[in-house]
């Protein structure tokens, strides 16, 4: 007959292998978790890089003509979060660059970008980065989202200017910054805020709706 000590023993062991498989079956769960929330972040950031094409290709036609990309630039972070929103919107300017039509007017090519006004597109990336950094520095508060929005927007806008000045000054001659203004920024200034308005506005009432799709 087994002594005390040898069925504490074997009681101990068969705790010890419970515990084991408990465990096991907890990192097994938690890497199919963690590879599902990978796959959904390659197809949301996928879904929204498509999305802000769509919108690029969309013209309003007002006294200055403006597209809708903005507008899907703002709803890809408020909805996706900074990550996965920079994310998106880096997705659509690499597919831009090796030539896919997902610019404005159909355009494509690493040419649009080194153009005069490639740097407001570049600059959405730089939004982006901003936006996601307000996010990280102040959650997801509205307040919070509508600032990061109003600086990613300056932002965006500041780059573009620069590289459009850069750009003319090769190709044409010098411009001055008032100009410049007067050529890119002015006109746009209302649509883009009215634009960013739209989104954070819809971009939270999805994310809500999202949730637990997303995974939030």
């Amino acid at each position: 007959m087994k002594t005390q000590t040898q069925k504490e023993a074997a009681g101990a062991q068969a705790e010890t292998v419970r515990g084991m498989m408990a465990a096991s079956k907890t990192e097994t769960a938690q890497a199919r978790r963690t590879g599902r929330g990978k796959t959904y972040d390659m197809a949301y950031t996928a879904v929204f890089a498509v999305l802000i094409a769509i919108c690029s290709w969309i013209s309003v036609p007002t006294v200055v003509p403006f597209t809708l990309q903005t507008f899907a630039v703002f709803l890809a972070v408020s909805v996706l979060g900074g990550r996965r929103g920079t994310l998106s919107i880096v997705v659509y300017v690499l597919l831009g660059a090796v030539g896919i039509p997902v610019f404005a007017g159909f355009k494509g090519g690493i040419g649009v970008l080194l153009n005069t006004t490639g740097g407001y597109i570049i600059g959405f990336i730089f939004a982006g980065l901003i936006m996601w950094l307000m996010e990280r520095l102040f959650g997801r508060k509205l307040w919070a989202q509508l600032l990061g929005m109003i600086l990613g927007m300056i932002t965006y806008l500041s780059v573009g200017t620069a590289w459009f000045m850069v750009v003319y000054l090769r190709q044409t001659g010098p411009v001055s910054l008032g100009t410049v203004l007067g050529w890119c920024v002015i006109p746009f200034l209302i649509p883009d805020i009215v634009k960013m308005m739209l989104a954070l506005s819809l971009g939270n009432l999805l994310r809500k709706r999202l949730a637990g799709i997303m995974g939030e």
